[in-house]
């Protein structure tokens, strides 16, 4: 069995074997959209996956990323390493690539972190009951949005998307801004400077499903979710897809059991990691640094001593230092996303060594993680 790179007269293979394990119908998207890899025996295609082109906020920063999607095994040759080739060349293709970071939705958490991801966030749902959006009282007109809103829909959901880390930025290739317009509701709030948010959706049985609700205050956010409230006559339900912690809150004496699909991350290469992201939470610190020590087997790259330096202007990744604080790649995905502090993954087993605070006062320690697209 060998693993490769994928070529475009693999793809019947890969399209049916997307179907076989995930009854997946569409095509395979824009071919400058992502990489992928194929394994293969004397029998032909057995096993694939693919990384999408991203770029994920942490710190406020938008970070190159894989999004490992597709990932499928056929089952006469499971349990033979197949999983574990293409994961590995995975890393080694997403470094390649100049995507310090990958991102995926797991099927089976434990495959994944056995090669270094960890759940470090989730995609979140909210079911409201529609009465509740019918009695707020809006003070902002909302009007449908048109082809030259989407410069300025775009903008907005940058606002919001820059300050909840592992958001995607929804730029590239994997991105076509024109394909909002073709969900069945895209309402916008104006101000006077420019769009001040918007509110995207389908109609579905006898629930409408909201994609995004981004909104600059408070004001905005109450128009746009109330502009949804004529539809109570044939829709019981409103399932709110969760961005923006600022419209919980507004909404928070609603919630009931909200839908979890959590996601996992992993640092493909910690230097260009580090140089890529935000680091917001340090910059009143006065300059100092940190050792650690990584164990990485499917990254060794990126493996061994390493001093994290915060000079005052900028975090950087430098080889070398005493190694005092070691992590294996869980503990190194969970804390570069700020998902744990480091006081966590010490009890958890993912971090050992001396003291680690100087991790803590990098990141500022534990915060909400959160992505909204589903690949």
């Amino acid at each position: 069995m060998s693993v490769r790179p994928f070529a475009e007269s693999d793809t019947d293979a890969f399209q049916r074997l997307r179907r076989l394990a995930f009854s997946a119908t569409d095509g395979l998207g824009s071919p400058q959209a992502w990489s992928g890899l194929v394994a293969e025996d004397a029998s032909g295609v057995v096993g694939a996956l693919r990384a999408w082109d991203y770029r994920q906020f942490f710190g406020g920063r938008a970070v190159p990323c894989g999004g490992v999607a597709s990932v499928v095994v056929l089952p006469h040759v499971g349990g033979q390493g197949v999983a574990r080739d293409l994961l590995r060349a995975s890393v080694r293709m997403m470094r390649e690539a100049g995507q310090p970071v990958s991102a995926l939705y797991p099927t089976v958490p434990a495959v994944y972190q056995r090669h270094g991801w960890e759940q470090v966030g989730a995609l979140e749902r909210l079911p409201v009951p529609i009465d509740v959006l019918t009695r707020l009282r809006p003070e902002l007109p909302v009007r449908p949005a048109a082809e030259s809103d989407l410069p300025a829909l775009h903008a907005a959901y940058l606002r919001t998307a820059a300050r909840v880390d592992g958001m995607l930025d929804r730029c590239g290739p994997a991105f076509t801004l024109g394909d909002v317009l073709d969900l069945d509701f895209v309402h916008v709030v104006e101000g006077r400077t420019g769009l001040r948010g918007y509110l995207t959706a389908d109609r579905r049985s006898d629930a409408l499903v909201v994609h995004d609700v981004i909104a600059d205050d408070a004001t905005t956010a109450t128009a746009l979710l109330a502009s949804l409230g004529s539809w109570s006559s044939v829709a019981a339900e409103v399932t709110l897809r969760l961005i923006d912690p600022a419209v919980e809150l507004l909404l928070a004496r609603t919630a009931t059991a909200i839908d979890v699909h959590p996601w996992m991350l992993r640092v493909v290469d910690l230097p260009a990691a580090v140089a890529a992201r935000g680091w917001p939470a340090v910059s009143s610190a006065r300059p100092f640094a940190v050792d650690i020590e990584i164990t990485d087997s499917d990254a060794p790259w990126h493996a061994g001593r390493h001093r994290l330096v915060w000079d005052g202007e900028k975090v950087t990744c430098e080889p070398g230092g005493s190694g005092d604080v070691r992590l294996g790649p869980r503990g190194l995905a969970a804390w570069f996303a700020c998902a744990a502090d480091t006081h966590t993954l010490r009890r958890a087993g993912l971090l050992t060594g001396g003291p680690a605070d100087g991790l803590d006062t990098l990141t500022g320690g534990r915060r909400l993680v959160r992505m909204a697209d589903e690949f």
